[in-house]
């Protein structure tokens, strides 16, 4: 056994030929209008400034068709091929949505680009009846959906890969990686076509002609690169994949021998689940702050519903109401169409849950029922919409607030100091303040830093009887690309009794110019409304 084989993983490599092709036919056929069965069809793509193969089914394979194949050479040898653009675009997301299905699994599921699948089964594979069990469920699910599909399962996935590429249904057993793969042409590493090409011309055809050379002189021919991916394919290393999603801490599921569709046995499986969950959490003492559950179609569709919560949730009951107000509250409810064969729970993110004296301090019932309350609604409107106010130090007024979301920081909300009113004292600042000042017109003002005589704002004339002010607030010049402003704010109140908070954006004269030069002018604006 190698030196490398202690405690490897195992690698299930899945790799689509066809997928372009499969995937137009399946769109075809949903839509009714599939060719017929024995009509060569292929996928082109310009390549060279010319277009060529990039897929084909199996009846252009009979012919003699395959990728790479100038179109017009491939016209000559069939003239009723049936020919349709490349959208790798499009491929790109079918290849995603296979790996959504693929998670029905395992959770640790990576992207083979452009048609490949690696699936990390270290240590579930029992769970499907062994590694060849699975592989068989994997590869007769894809294909009854239409996917031409190659499979292979080794301790990396690099040979794992290679086999897919020239076998289909192959099991590498640990440490006997370089005997399986030392038989394959040297096509089969996926390499470069200049590196394959120069490799046959140098007469190593197949991988067990290039391993028997020494490392340096691979290297120095072919690269590092190269030399490293020959490495993985022997079994002499391995390099990790990059699972799509991080690995939650903590997962539940319930596989179902026959697919579910009703509303109350899903309710159920999810209240089961969240109570497994809970007692998984509980033995290391955490709570859980976000939740993601995934309901796998037995058609290939997986819906996955995300919660975040502003504390860490321990209660079973609270992740079921939860979940409820959020199915209840989907825009696209929850489709079960013919029914799910899986049902899974994960906590992706936890807390360690610090215990208090509940019994001694009352505000820790009333923080907890807040947050609680906080959690539902964002459950039913989302999360950024439940906004707690945060002061912040700044004399600017429309950033002297910040909305920042109520489940992230509703601890430093309730610490947060504001400013005091003065006893007796009218508001300083407006009960109403724009989201944006409004540009209002002054004919004249009592220069320089007077207030306004009248003033026109949406269309209405308002003569100024009571004025109080100005109060001047420096703007921060380090955001403002040199030009430094200075706003004197005025409360004023019209004849009808109106009160006002306006403001002058700079000040009469010359004196202040912006990076170019010119000088800024002297603007008004009203920023609120006291009444």
């Amino acid at each position: 056994m190698s030196a490398f084989s202690v405690n490897r993983r195992r690698i299930l490599s899945l790799w689509l030929p066809r997928l372009p092709i499969d995937r137009i036919k399946r769109q075809l056929a949903r839509e009714s209008a599939s060719p017929a069965d024995n009509d060569p069809c292929v996928v082109v793509a310009k390549q060279n400034n010319a277009l060529q193969i990039f897929a084909v089914d199996d009846a252009a394979a009979r012919f003699g068709l395959d990728v790479g194949l100038p179109l017009a050479n491939a016209r000559a040898i069939c003239p009723q091929l049936t020919v349709f653009d490349a959208d790798e675009v499009t491929d790109a997301k079918t290849l995603n949505d296979l790996a959504d299905w693929c998670d029905r699994f395992t959770p640790l599921v990576a992207l083979d680009p452009p048609h490949g699948l690696f699936l990390d089964i270290t240590g579930c594979a029992h769970l499907f009846g062994g590694e060849a069990a699975l592989m068989r469920m994997v590869c007769g699910a894809l294909t009854r959906h239409g996917f031409a599909v190659s499979a292979g399962i080794a301790s990396t996935s690099i040979c794992a890969r290679t086999m897919t590429r020239h076998v289909h249904g192959r099991i590498v057993g640990d440490g006997e990686e370089a005997d399986a793969v030392q038989p394959l042409p040297v096509s089969a590493l996926g390499t470069d076509d200049a590196i394959t090409r120069g490799l046959r011309r140098a007469g190593l055809k197949t991988i067990g002609d290039v391993a028997s050379r020494e490392r340096h002189e691979i290297t120095a021919r072919f690269g590092v690169g190269f030399t490293t991916l020959l490495e993985h394919a022997l079994g002499q290393g391995d390099a990790p994949i990059s699972p799509r999603k991080p690995l939650p801490d903590y997962i539940v599921e319930k596989r179902f021998a026959e697919p579910i569709a009703t509303e109350g046995v899903i309710s159920a499986t999810l209240s089961a689940l969240a109570g497994m969950l809970v007692a998984a959490m509980a033995r290391q003492g955490k709570g859980a702050r976000r939740l993601e559950a995934n309901f796998f179609r037995t058609d290939g569709a997986v819906r996955a519903i995300e919660l975040d919560t502003g504390q860490p949730v321990t209660r079973a009951d609270m992740i079921d109401r939860l979940f409820r107000e959020r199915l209840g509250a989907l825009n696209d409810p929850l489709d079960p169409g013919f029914g799910f064969d899986l049902i899974r729970l994960a906590a992706s993110r936890t807390e360690i849950v610090v215990q208090q004296q509940r019994d001694l301090d009352a505000n820790v019932h009333d923080n907890d029922e807040l947050a609680a309350l906080i959690d539902r609604i964002a459950a039913r409107i989302g999360g950024r919409r439940v906004v707690v106010h945060l002061p912040q130090d700044t004399h600017v007024p429309e950033r002297a607030v910040l909305a920042a979301p109520a489940q992230h920081h509703l601890a430093a909300a309730a610490h947060a100091v504001w400013p005091t009113r003065a006893e007796g004292e009218p508001p300083l600042r407006p009960l109403r303040l724009f989201e944006k000042p409004e540009p209002i017109k002054v004919p004249f003002a009592t220069v320089p830093d007077g207030p306004p005589h009248h003033f026109t704002w949406r269309r209405a004339t308002h003569v100024v009887v009571r004025v109080e002010g100005p109060e001047r607030v420096a703007m921060e010049w380090w955001k403002h690309d040199g030009a430094t402003l200075t706003r004197d704010y005025f409360r004023v109140e019209d004849e009808a009794g109106l009160r006002f908070w306006i403001y002058r954006d700079g000040l009469y004269g010359s004196e202040l110019v912006n990076k170019e030069g010119k000088p800024v002018p002297a603007n008004w604006f009203v920023h609120g409304l006291f009444a």
